[in-house]
């Protein structure tokens, strides 16, 4: 028989024995043949530009397949040379791209920091911590953002995910039009109580499950600000010295970057494993053009793609510009 499910069970999951570590590891953590899926009723997916999909360079393109298969229930919805798209019925939401013997990319180089999968509901959330808790998947911190609460892991070959729950948006804070999030302790009991802790009924991804912020690695704040905000349009949200919040709508964040591993860094190596693109999607169609057309009046390179066009950041990293 199976002990009951535990704080210091989910604790030992993350290889820590306190919450305060816990937070810790969550601190590190934030410091097409397939469409993407609609835009949804959460709130990060209404807005004008909400995250579409996600695009990893991957060395072992089966294990990584099962891994976000078994650990977060996502299905395969096609699956060829070119790679494993997964998603939900709902649509494409990971693509993995295979690269047999390539290197890993290092954590103190640009690139993907996290992806972060939203859940529909804090129950979902409650849910899916059975799930990983009773499959003992390794986790890396836990952490209440105010405006979130998040759970953070990482995959086979490094990439960092975190998987949270929206509070409700009339409860976030905004002061002088910054949004209000911290990292505090997370409140693992109160999640737990509202699900059957006993036994996982947690087989797949739930309706709704969305990619709902992606969090990158820069080697400049200021560079990436002129990229994503002056550019692409979205409107920060949060500022640091070693770090930006993004986002459309007045959402917490579509987009973070941040320099905490990689200030100073240079251009990205594209044979190593690691985030190759993901998409902003909007219903716009005079904002896809808008946007478009500030990028060539930068200077800056955009090639067609099917629904949109894309681009890249100051590091290489491909940004999809779609409509949908």
């Amino acid at each position: 028989m199976r002990p009951a499910l535990t704080r210091r069970i989910l604790l030992q999951l993350a290889g820590v024995s306190s919450l305060a570590a816990a937070m810790a590891g969550a601190v590190r953590a934030e410091g097409g043949p397939v469409a993407p899926p609609p835009g949804g009723s959460g709130f990060a997916n209404s807005t004008p530009l909400r995250i579409g999909t996600a695009s990893l360079r991957v060395r072992d393109v089966e294990r990584m397949s099962a891994y976000y298969r078994d650990v977060l229930g996502l299905t395969v919805l096609a699956r060829g040379e070119a790679g494993v798209t997964l998603g939900t019925a709902e649509g494409a939401l990971l693509i993995l791209q295979p690269r047999p013997g390539a290197g890993l990319e290092p954590p103190t180089q640009a690139g993907l920091f996290h992806t972060a999968f939203l859940m529909p509901t804090r129950k979902d959330l409650a849910r899916w911590l059975v799930h990983v808790a009773r499959n003992q998947t390794p986790l890396t911190g836990f952490a209440d953002h105010s405006v979130s609460e998040a759970v953070y892991l990482n995959d086979p070959e490094g990439n960092g995910i975190e998987v949270y729950a929206d509070r409700a948006p009339e409860g976030w804070r905004w002061e002088a039009g910054r949004v209000v999030m911290g990292t505090q302790r997370l409140d693992v009991d109160d999640i737990l109580s509202l699900t059957d802790a006993r036994a996982s009924d947690y087989a797949n991804a739930p309706d709704g499950l969305r990619i709902g912020h992606v969090h990158l690695r820069v080697g400049d704040v200021a560079a990436g600000d002129r990229f994503y905000r002056d550019l692409l349009g979205l409107e920060p949200t949060s500022r640091r010295d070693t770090a930006s919040f993004l986002s459309s709508g007045r959402y917490h964040h579509h987009l973070a970057m941040n320099t905490w591993n990689s200030a100073g860094t240079g251009a990205r190596d594209p044979s190593l494993t690691g985030l190759d693109w993901f998409s902003l999607v909007t219903a716009k169609g005079d904002l896809l053009t808008a946007t478009h057309e500030r990028l060539k009046a930068a200077g800056i390179s955009t090639k067609p793609v099917s629904g949109g066009f894309e681009s890249a950041d100051p590091w290489g990293t491909r940004v999809r510009l779609l409509q949908g």
